[in-house]
């Protein structure tokens, strides 16, 4: 249900030789023993997930939750390493490596770099506990499958925090790296993935807004198509954002079809809601628009399931989880039939040249979802006695 691309996993470190004359035993050990907690648990989720993802259920559960609990453990003891200008910034070798791919291997001497891939995985997990949740689950007569509004409502949440966390890395994280140094940065890690996984989070959350409106008897046709509409307009921006990177690996192709995918799709909810508004006008002008929006949507449906299969069929492969009420599974069943009656409705009048004319302008609305604000914890108490010490800190201007 949510796209994870393969997750960037740390390599064992040796922290005691470069760090013995500048740091006591005490906080190497400490350091050395969380990022080594990680490794472990890293490497023991990686492999399952990077089997054949026809079974979407891979990340979930305890594992995730427990990685994360690390993570967050390990980060505030990290940033004594990149604390106010620390000399120490550049004297280990951090190595990750993309799951999917172990030749996307990246080492640098740069202690930034450890944080940012840190930030990374935090969001990656988080998207994995938002994909656990919304997979569905079997309901009690045997054929249809529920989510409940509770797990939507928590997907949602988890959404916007692995937003918080990519947009933090993007404004704050990536800014540390001098030009220089950006650029040997591995391409899971450039800014324009980055913000496009932030925009994608927040696009899918629109998405399940969507689906419990689409639930719901209550909501107006008037909100289903601003959510759409909203929709279109994160997963423009995500595409915009990795249309032209070389993503010619295996995570980063599947990657690019599964936002074109998204990106229909929220084209065709947007202009069905839009044709069906427009329909309630009572001029022969509002029929045709009507019309016209809605063949636009019955089209963009047809790109969105065409996108759907490349992104199934690209390694790893994968499969369409069971659909539950999402914009998709009600479009598929709406769209058709709807364009049929319209067309049928209004024959005497339609005219072949207006019906391929470009379809009516979208309205522009306000995009609502914000990622989750999010900061660095403070540097763990461990280091007060050398935060205390000038001799590793030389510059007094904090990054953090």
């Amino acid at each position: 249900m949510v796209f994870v691309p393969g997750l960037r996993i740390p390599k064992p470190v040796d922290f005691v030789l470069p760090l013995n004359d500048g740091l006591s035993k005490n906080l190497v050990e400490r350091l050395s023993a969380l990022r080594t907690r990680i490794v472990v648990m890293a490497g023991q989720e990686a492999p399952s997930s990077a089997k054949s993802r026809r079974i979407a259920t891979q990340h979930g559960g305890s594992t995730l939750a427990d990685l994360q609990q690390a993570l967050e453990d390990y980060l505030p003891v990290l940033l004594g390493l990149v604390y106010n200008g620390n000399k120490l910034q550049h004297k280990l070798q951090f190595s990750w490596v993309n799951q999917e791919d172990d030749a996307e291997e990246t080492t640098m001497s740069n202690s930034w770099y450890e944080v940012l891939s840190v930030l990374h995985l935090m969001a990656m997990l988080t998207l994995s506990q938002a994909n656990f949740l919304l997979l569905s689950k079997a309901s009690t007569d045997g054929y249809q499958s529920k989510v409940s509004e509770e797990c939507r409502r928590t997907s949602i949440d988890l959404l916007l925090k692995a937003a918080g966390y990519l947009d933090f890395a993007v404004k704050h994280a990536l800014p540390q790296f001098p030009p220089e140094v950006r650029k040997d940065l591995p391409l899971d890690l450039a800014e324009e993935v980055l913000e496009a996984l932030c925009l994608q989070a927040l696009g899918q959350g629109v998405d399940i807004q969507l689906g419990v409106a689409i639930d719901s008897i209550q909501a107006t046709m008037a909100v289903k198509r601003r959510l759409a509409c909203e929709m279109v307009k994160y997963w423009h921006q995500a595409q915009e954002n990795i249309v032209n990177l070389p993503l010619a690996n295996r995570w980063g192709q599947k990657h690019k079809f599964f936002v074109k995918w998204k990106h229909n799709e929220a084209k065709a909810a947007a202009y069905y809601y839009h044709g069906l508004i427009l329909d309630e006008g009572n001029t022969e002008r509002f029929h045709m628009m009507a019309v016209a929006a809605l063949q636009a949507a019955d089209q963009f449906l047809k790109e969105s399931k065409k996108a759907c299969e490349s992104f199934n069929i690209t390694p790893p492969l994968s499969r369409n989880p069971p659909v539950w009420r999402t914009s998709s599974k009600y479009l598929s069943e709406k769209i058709a039939k709807d364009i049929s009656s319209k067309v049928q409705m209004n024959r005497d009048t339609l005219n072949h040249e207006l019906i391929e004319q470009t379809a009516p302008a979208l309205p522009d609305f306000a995009l609502s979802l914000q990622p989750d604000e999010y900061s660095l914890p403070s540097v763990d108490p461990s280091w007060n006695d050398i935060l205390q010490s000038e001799s590793l800190f030389p510059s007094r201007q904090d990054p953090i």
